[in-house]
């Protein structure tokens, strides 16, 4: 490695870090300020739980977050300043090309989009878990009950659909639950009942106080019961709530959940593909955040850092607009949702092959 690259690699890497740094305290601050009369209602929670469960579980996901926007500005900033100084000619005056002189930022976006892979889909969703657990103990409202859910639908397949007026997580118990087959429009099958709850044991669901329909041609068929064992395609597992549930999965028990609900015939599982995709999509736009960066600042032009801050700030604003709009519509039954969090990428990603080409010409 050239002392050039060396140099650069070390600006690269120092100025990130102190970017992100930066951001972190910050976002500290104003979380404190907007927490602290909620960590004073619980006389038995003390400091050390709030730094260790709270706070550095924060630091791990926010800093995850964060890390897209401090590379990119990192890269703008001490790209900006050596073209300012006019290094940035000196270096093609010697002979080096645009693609030459790229080498050192591929390495220090490897280097970040290694921390972010490895952080995406093991050690964040860990942090998730702690961080979703202290919330609903200590600063969710005192009527807020994190094992219990109301009104819960889940689609089972293309036809099959499941209510739920109540969901106790602990027990694996609900009431008034309800179960509907389709053919196209029309309802086929119902199935109802007072009480349903989990038996681990047999992994079977029992049903009290059940109503079974069938709709004929020309009458229905209708028979009740006291008690019913029976099977569904879904487990307690998938009646949870599907945001938290993906968060809180590393990558590999998130990709065998995804198969075995598929096996299950669960139809409509956007919401856990988005999850998975994008901590591979982010991690890999460190690459083309970087670039677009460096092909922005590595001219000397007028306004200087000022400027150049303000177009890079502008348009990390439109990738984190086109990602959540992505992540939106990509949880969505008619989607694909690997193109749709790919798309800010796929977009960003022409743009910096258009400014580089643009740059390696001149």
């Amino acid at each position: 490695m050239r002392i050039l690259d060396k140099y650069i690699l070390k600006k690269f890497l120092s100025t990130f870090a102190l970017i992100l740094t930066l951001l972190l305290p910050i976002a500290i601050a104003i979380d404190v300020s907007e927490k602290i009369d909620k960590f004073l209602r619980h006389t038995d929670l003390s400091f050390n739980t709030i730094i260790k469960d709270y706070y550095f579980n924060f630091i791990v996901i926010f800093g995850n977050t964060f890390m897209p926007l401090a590379l990119f500005i990192a890269v703008i900033f001490f790209t900006s300043k050596i073209a300012g100084n006019t290094e940035v000619i000196a270096i093609h005056s010697a002979k080096i090309s645009f693609t030459r002189f790229l080498k050192p930022y591929f390495i220090g976006a490897s280097i970040v989009a290694f921390i972010g892979l490895s952080m995406n889909h093991f050690i964040v969703p860990k942090s998730n878990k702690v961080f979703d657990e202290f919330n609903n103990a200590y600063l969710k409202k005192k009527e807020y009950n994190a094992n219990q859910l109301t009104h819960v639908n889940l689609q089972l397949g293309p036809n099959d659909y499941i209510y739920l007026k109540n969901w106790n997580i602990d027990s694996k118990q609900g009431y008034k639950f309800s179960y509907e087959k389709f053919e196209g429009t029309k309802l086929k099958y119902k199935l109802l009942a007072e009480n349903i709850r989990w038996i681990e044991s047999d992994t079977v669901f029992k049903l009290t106080n059940y109503q079974k329909r069938i709709i004929l041609d020309n009458r229905d068929s209708i028979q009740t019961g006291i008690i019913l064992d029976t099977l569904f395609t879904f487990t307690p597992d998938d009646l949870v709530n599907v945001d938290d549930l993906a968060k809180e999965m590393n990558s590999i028990q998130l990709n065998k959940f995804i198969k075995q609900s598929r096996k299950r015939g669960i139809s409509n599982l956007n919401t856990y593909l988005v999850e998975f995709h994008k901590r591979t999509s982010l991690p890999i736009a460190s690459y083309i955040l970087t670039f677009i960066a460096v092909s922005l600042a590595s001219k000397k032009r007028r306004g200087g850092l000022g400027i150049n801050l303000a177009i890079g700030i502008t348009l990390m604003f439109v990738y984190v607009f086109l990602l959540k709009i992505a992540e939106v519509l990509g949880a969505g039954a008619e989607t694909n949702a690997f193109v749709m969090v790919w798309l800010p990428n796929i977009f960003f990603g022409a743009l910096a092959i258009y400014l580089y080409l643009k740059n390696a010409k001149n």
